[in-house]
């Protein structure tokens, strides 16, 4: 299980410092909430942003929340993003989307808002390598996590069956349920604000991340692969052009 620490959430003044943190406790993903104020209400970073990131030290998951992102992918893609998960709720070309990233050595990834069904997945399946499942309504922090989620990730793993894709939960992941969402048993876990409250980011990046670990333990699985394999072919590719 793998913890991919929101850094919108961040002191966007004091990023190094936390990302610095972030890598003293252990984190080795970092979420990426882009959003355009039209398929979100708020309106956060772009390309230049991700482009800025250390991806030599840490997997770049980008998590587009943005209307029709067809024409925006190949920026992300140029910017280093080693995952580019979009909505299906906002395209009506979502295999097209896929096939854009096909070859790109980015994992390609789709998320599902809370009042979207599992069903539309059926012709996507083959193409995605992770799948995000919202347990919160996109574009506030800090709202509860949706009891019904539960099942949902349930749904989402017997669908996934024995495909490598990563199965992962965003929104609503605070210290205090953090187990809880563990022991539902997806690869990747998503938390931004909770990470960064109160300043404390290496105590609660080290606690969270704890609990992703104890969760691994508990139930003997292995984790999923396809982030760290997408990182590992962005490199290679890098290295060898």
């Amino acid at each position: 299980m793998n913890l991919s620490v929101g850094v919108i959430s961040a002191d966007l003044l004091h990023l190094a410092e936390d990302l610095d943190r972030l890598a003293a406790a252990g984190v080795r993903t970092l979420h990426v909430d882009v959003m355009d104020g039209v398929f979100c209400p708020q309106l956060t970073v772009g390309p230049a942003f991700v482009a800025a990131l250390p991806a030599d030290e840490f997997a770049i998951d980008v998590h587009l929340m943005i209307d029709d992102p067809l024409d925006k992918l190949g920026a992300y893609v140029d910017a280093g993003a080693t995952a580019i998960t979009f909505h299906v709720e906002a395209t009506r070309h979502a295999h097209r989307a896929l096939q854009t990233l096909s070859g790109t050595g980015v994992a390609r990834g789709v998320a599902l808002n809370p009042g979207t069904s599992l069903e539309v997945l059926a012709p996507l399946i083959d193409d995605i390598e992770q799948l995000l499942v919202l347990a919160v309504n996109p574009g506030w922090p800090g709202q509860r996590f949706i009891p019904a989620t539960a099942a949902r990730l349930a749904a989402a793993r017997e669908l996934i069956g024995e495909r490598d894709i990563v199965l992962g939960v965003d929104g609503g992941v605070t210290r205090e349920n953090v187990e809880y969402v563990a022991s539902l048993r997806p690869d990747l876990i998503v938390a931004g604000s909770a990470v960064f409250a109160d300043g404390a980011v290496l105590e609660n990046a080290r606690s969270m991340l704890a609990a992703t670990l104890n969760a691994d333990d508990s139930r003997g699985s292995t984790p999923k692969l396809a982030l760290a394999a997408a990182k590992q072919g962005r490199e290679h590719g890098s290295s060898s052009g």
